[in-house]
């Protein structure tokens, strides 16, 4: 079963899905990605995913696809599964850059919220507390996710 509820990846596609014409393209996806530096061609990004663009049910299934091969130690990359073990560092680095705002080595309940509200992703009533969500992964009971723990929290996600 995915971390995220159908409600959750519902209210994901509905953020992504910018022209509101129920399709998600992969324009529309590379829009987001930019948003966090992440740079991939259209073309590149078209290939991995394997489609133009996803109605709600087909990202609903991508998005369980992805889950399944992460709960098997492997993940998605450039279309093809790969092991944990395997992972470009690199790539995780970026990624904890990009919430760890004040270039401190940790991401505070603060920094997640925020980078979460700048993608369009976080919304103040759902209820949901980046103090829990940062808690689940939090190994060593600081209160902030240092790289490890964010490495951890992505390669089981």
């Amino acid at each position: 079963m995915s971390i995220l509820k159908s409600n959750d990846l519902q209210k994901i596609f509905e953020k992504l899905d910018e022209n509101g014409d129920g399709n998600v393209s992969v324009e529309e996806l590379s829009c987001f990605l930019s948003k966090i530096d992440v740079q991939i061609g259209i073309d590149e990004l078209e290939s991995i995913v394997g489609t133009k663009s996803f109605d709600l049910k087909e990202f609903m299934l991508f998005c369980d696809t992805i889950y399944k091969q992460g709960g098997e130690g492997k993940e998605i990359k450039d279309g093809v599964g790969f092991n944990s073990d395997d992972c470009d560092e690199g790539d995780l680095v970026e990624a904890f850059k990009v919430f760890d705002m004040n270039n401190d080595g940790f991401i505070t309940s603060d920094e997640l919220q925020c980078v979460l509200s700048r993608l369009g992703l976080w919304e103040e009533r759902s209820g949901r507390d980046c103090k829990r969500m940062i808690y689940e992964f939090d190994i060593n009971s600081d209160g902030v996710l240092d790289f490890e723990e964010f490495k951890k929290m992505m390669l089981m996600t």
